[in-house]
């Protein structure tokens, strides 16, 4: 059990969501995901939304991904709103703010996004809220779920924030990776519609690029607590459903993992 107040102000905080990841899809891949799954499995966790926007307005005001279980005693929040009227736990780490995102600034961080699907893009006003947490957020069209690198141009715009960002200086990084979310099928070659075969190949590929994202974390020099996560599954015709948006096991089940690089 992660105690997030010896966690914050000692550390760089790494927050990735691998939009749409299916559990299933991501325990499948396992073996073939070194940087995501190298040093441990996957976790079973409900999300409390069923598509980008809803779940990450939950996730910015810390409510994660909860854990798959009725044990009440694993239901830790890392982050919680102070002074709520309700219990939390010695470990958990507790913001005066409207949002964990502004309770890290107001610690010292600086607070930076790396937006992947359109709910980042800035692109229209509602566009602009998610973005809008963030002290510095980007969007390029590469870095969208149409352009088959986008993993790729997502960590290299990482990689030039980290060398700009002075090694004293805490940083709290968001990457919504937008490479699993359809259309995905351009990373299975010769398939022609998405399915869960295909959101694994894209896992793969995101998995190869963030590796490097982690290599540079880590030549930082700082420890680095890592989140990664999906913010919802998709149904791919299971008991006729298709898509996110919707309550279906195969939308609430996401993959959860917290790691120190």
């Amino acid at each position: 059990m992660t105690d997030m107040n010896a966690v914050v102000g000692t550390h760089d905080i790494l927050m990735i969501t691998l939009d749409t990841l299916r559990y299933d899809a991501a325990v499948l891949e396992e073996a073939n995901c070194p940087n995501l799954c190298g040093n441990g499995s996957w976790e079973k966790r409900h999300t409390p939304g069923s598509f980008t926007y809803a779940a990450h307005h939950a996730f910015f005001g810390g409510f994660l991904p909860t854990p798959a279980t009725t044990n009440k005693a694993e239901h830790v929040r890392l982050f919680h709103s102070r002074n709520t009227g309700l219990k939390t736990h010695p470990h958990t780490w507790l913001f005066d703010t409207p949002d964990m995102v502004s309770g890290l600034a107001a610690a010292g961080y600086q607070t930076v996004c790396i937006g992947g699907v359109i709910f980042f893009s800035k692109k229209v006003p509602l566009a602009r809220v998610l973005p809008g947490y963030f002290q510095h957020s980007y969007w390029r069209m590469t870095f969208g779920v149409t352009n088959p690198r986008s993993t790729e141009h997502q960590v290299n715009h990482a990689l030039k924030i980290l060398n700009n960002t002075p090694l004293d200086q805490r940083l709290f990084m968001f990457l919504n990776v937008s490479a699993i979310h359809g259309p995905n099928h351009m990373f299975l070659p010769g398939a022609k519609r998405d399915s869960v075969d295909s959101q694994r190949a894209a896992l793969r590929y995101a998995d190869g690029e963030l590796g490097r994202l982690f290599a540079a974390f880590r030549e930082r020099g700082n420890p680095v607590f890592c989140l990664a996560f999906s913010d919802h599954g998709e149904a791919y015709g299971e008991d006729g459903y298709q898509g996110h948006r919707l309550a279906h096991e195969t939308v609430w089940n996401v993959p959860y993992r917290e790691f120190i690089l």
